[in-house]
């Protein structure tokens, strides 16, 4: 599979979608281009890429397409409090990562979802192949003949997500933090009765916001409380903006609204659990 990444303007017509490059050149016009894509960036520079994963209506490599934006030159650190998704109870307190120089890492109760993952994966992948829904159920569904509908396209689609964004930071430190905890995970003997669960999750002590919190308290942000995701956003928020001018940090708070697409409903917030998050979330900046 190529890694060849494309840039131009997003374009559509009555028979066809594209990218128009600079050259007046067409590329990707024989593949087949996710109407989400359509919809929110038509006539707007984008990337495009090809993933190793199929889509189910041709056969051919699914395409990704992401906002043109140019990366940070400065070591930056992303906590995300992803909101819930309203079908999946288990959703129901939200979900924590953490994007370190551009690595997103995953944390979660399922073996295989504990990874690093690029930003343009974690938040735009199309609700095309096994990224979809289940056209019959539009939730998870794997058939019987093995085809899988894992309905986990990009967060942005399926979710409001809440950004803390810390420039300034020492990445490869921080990288290192969080790369043990993955080879830590892997590195788990495996439960034979749910080969596909983490054997050691825990919601308390080892879960997707405990693990971001502990990380960051190793790193040196040593009063961030909580183990729910939207408590531990809250904690990191606070505690981290209080570090900014001692530690010469830039700070700032921002949300990325749900691009709404037909295969996910709107994600709600979840709740503050702590009394104290709660009095801390009053404190904080507004941000949009």
């Amino acid at each position: 599979m190529s890694n060849t990444v494309y840039t131009g303007i997003l374009t559509a017509d009555e028979t066809n979608s594209f990218l128009l490059r600079r050259d007046g050149s067409r590329v990707l016009e024989e593949n087949h281009i996710w109407d989400g894509y359509i919809n929110h960036w038509a006539g707007q520079n984008v990337c495009a890429r090809l993933l190793r994963q199929k889509d189910y209506e041709n056969g051919e490599p699914i395409v990704i397409i992401w906002p043109d934006i140019s990366p940070a030159n400065v070591d930056f650190m992303e906590l995300y409090y992803n909101e819930r998704l309203v079908k999946y109870w288990p959703s129901l307190f939200g979900h924590s990562a953490i994007c370190v120089n551009g690595r997103i890492y995953n944390y979660s109760h399922l073996i295989n979802e504990n990874e690093v993952i690029s930003i343009e994966e974690y938040f735009y992948r199309p609700a095309l192949g096994e990224f979809a829904p289940s056209p019959s159920t539009g939730l998870f569904e794997i058939l019987d003949d093995g085809t899988a509908y894992y309905d986990k396209f990009g967060r942005n689609f399926m979710r409001t997500i809440h950004v803390l964004r810390v420039e300034g930071i020492n990445g490869s430190r921080m990288r290192s933090i969080f790369d043990r905890f993955l080879e830590m995970i892997h590195n788990t003997p495996v439960n034979p009765k749910k080969p596909e669960k983490w054997a050691d999750f825990n919601l308390f002590t080892n879960s997707c916001s405990t693990l971001i919190k502990f990380g960051l308290r190793k790193y040196g942000f040593s009063k961030i409380n909580g183990f729910l995701p939207r408590d531990v956003f809250v904690s990191a928020a606070y505690e981290i903006l209080k570090y900014q001018n001692k530690e010469n940090l830039s700070v700032s708070m921002y949300s990325m609204p749900q691009l709404k697409v037909p295969e996910a409903p709107y994600s709600k917030m979840s709740p503050i659990t702590n009394p104290k998050n709660l009095f801390l979330n009053k404190k904080l900046p507004a941000y949009n």
